[in-house]
């Protein structure tokens, strides 16, 4: 367990004073994500370095965290970001295997170019390819793979681009976590052309490029992503499940917070065309949503790094973690036959429970016995886990009870 969060000077102090019989992990960032990946690779004693701007996320008291310091942001100062990182090589002595949990701190490793860094994913122009989601719906046309309605207003004017999709529409960013710095949000509906012409200017000035979409009608609780890892000898050897967000908070274009898995074939297939078509390889989340109008699912997006539920292949014996590791270390890991896990984000379903009239309780009793008991983390009549609770690691969500409960407070799409 990281004792506290330290400067990154005081960091590189304690590095230097440790030893590691093994390549240690570097975890950022350090919020919800960032702890179910430092949990994964802690239940194999891998030794886990958590990297952030600031020390208010969940992950740093964790005890599947040796330690926790900060870092220069890479979206601020990317040249501050990459020396900190030689830095911290250097003090640890030996190479570090880098897990980039949200699109910037994966962006940041794959173009970090510093000696003793063995990333465990694709390189920086692959991954471009796939987040950017003009190229990735390219490439689902070229595969036959259906894909949401898309106009790049880059290339059309707002009032086309309104006669082609009507009313409501939904505005994305190709890239999206420069959007969600500015806006708080990775997607926009609006209802009419005032507020559409808004959002389109608003993007402009901050130089972000959008794209308007079809407003989908999903069918709640269809959902439906493959979570995956690829090895870079190809999508033959990956492995991977397929899993449901049964639960969304907000209901309609929230995050998840109740995800279970499910056997779709033909959802793998398709996922794991498009990753061989970009030849993307490592940890990797591509999302679909079922479309009511017109009876098929639609890929929606490929997250190139771990992604919030990540906790869920874990517990289905899949640990995709662990396998990014392995192959790029002298350390082993074979994956067991997948089984039935459910992911749950207390957080968000509590709140939902408590403020949403027409939201019905999908766990049972036995579920929430063994939630509020502790068994869930030991017995196996109950196929749930959980994002941050664990009274065996009780920290993260004390941190997270802090966050919610004063005027602290931690932004994280994660």
């Amino acid at each position: 367990m990281a004792e506290q969060f330290l400067s990154t000077s005081a960091l590189r102090d304690a590095l230097a004073d440790a030893s590691f019989d093994r390549p240690p992990a570097i975890v950022s960032n350090a919020h919800i994500t960032g702890l179910s990946v430092a949990r994964a690779l802690d239940s194999h004693d891998i030794p886990v370095i958590v990297l952030d701007r600031n020390g208010d996320g969940v992950a740093p008291p964790s005890d599947a965290v040796a330690f926790a310091g900060a870092v220069t942001y890479p979206l601020e100062d990317f040249e501050g970001f990459r020396s900190d990182v030689e830095a911290i090589v250097d003090a640890v002595g030996r190479d570090v295997v880098p897990f980039g949990c949200m699109d910037e701190w994966a962006h940041a490793y794959a173009r970090v170019d510093v000696d003793g860094v063995r990333l465990p994913f694709a390189d920086a122009d692959v991954v471009d390819s796939v987040l950017n989601k003009s190229e990735l719906y390219a490439t689902c046309e070229r595969l036959d793979v259906p894909y949401p309605e898309t106009l790049r207003l880059s290339e059309v004017s707002i009032d086309e681009a309104i006669d082609a999709l009507g009313f409501p529409l939904v505005v994305k960013p190709a890239l999206k976590r420069e959007f969600e710095e500015a806006f708080g949000t990775n997607v926009i509906e609006v209802a009419d052309r005032e507020e559409f012409a808004d959002v389109v200017t608003a993007a402009e000035d901050e130089g972000i490029d959008v794209m308007a979409q079809k407003r989908i009608d999903v069918a709640a609780g269809e959902d439906r992503s493959l979570a995956s890892y690829v090895p870079p000898e190809g999508v033959e050897n990956a492995i991977g499940v397929v899993g449901n967000a049964r639960v969304r908070y907000p209901r309609q274009f929230g995050t998840s917070c109740l995800v279970e898995r499910v056997d779709h074939p033909a959802i793998e297939e398709r996922a794991l065309g498009v990753l061989e078509e970009t030849g993307y390889y490592g940890i990797s989340e591509a999302e679909f949503v079922y479309d009511a109008d017109r009876d098929e699912y639609l890929l929606l997006d490929v997250n190139t790094r771990p992604w919030k539920w990540i906790g869920m292949p874990v517990a289905a014996g899949v640990n995709l973690p662990m396998a990014a590791y392995a192959a790029v270390t002298e350390a082993t890991y074979e994956p067991a036959e997948p089984r039935d896990a459910r992911w749950v984000y207390l957080r968000d379903y509590l709140s939902l429970l408590a403020g949403e009239d027409a939201f019905w309780d999908v766990l049972s009793t036995d579920d929430w016995a063994a939630l509020l008991s502790g068994s869930f983390e030991t017995t196996t009549e109950i196929d749930l886990t959980t994002g941050v609770y664990r009274p065996t690691d009780p920290a993260p969500a004390a941190k997270l009870i802090e966050t919610e409960f004063t005027d602290r407070e931690y932004y994280c799409a994660c």
